[in-house]
């Protein structure tokens, strides 16, 4: 069982696009899916919809925007894994089964729970 939290994302409902709480500020995280290659993006925008990162690849393993530096990202990881390492990439058919999108915040040993956060 995981002891990370994760972004709850409708796969067969997207684009999708939802408010989160980041180092307490709001930004506005919107999910899409591009059906002809088989990935996700991710969009992220300050609260007020100012966009801060647009098309954001979700790649297995790789931390969002971590290669980016633009004024007001914010610090905390968010990163796609599968923790059953059965994956070998993002796609439609293992995201929200196998591969999820972590909030890379890994408690203490002592705590051992699964947990959606929006």
């Amino acid at each position: 069982m995981s002891v990370r939290d994760y972004v709850p994302i409708d796969v067969d409902g997207l684009p999708e696009q939802f408010e989160f709480d980041m180092e307490n500020d709001m930004y506005v995280l919107q999910i899409n899916y591009n059906e002809t290659a088989d990935f996700f993006t991710v969009d992220l925008y300050t609260r007020n919809m100012d966009p801060l990162v647009l098309g954001e690849k979700m790649i297995l393993n790789q931390p969002l925007w971590s290669d980016l530096s633009v004024e007001g990202l914010p610090a905390l990881s968010l990163v796609p894994l599968d923790e059953s390492k059965a994956a070998q990439r993002v796609s439609k058919s293992n995201l929200m089964k196998t591969v999820f999108l972590y909030i890379d915040d890994t408690p203490g040993e002592d705590q051992d729970n699964d947990t959606t956060i929006i």
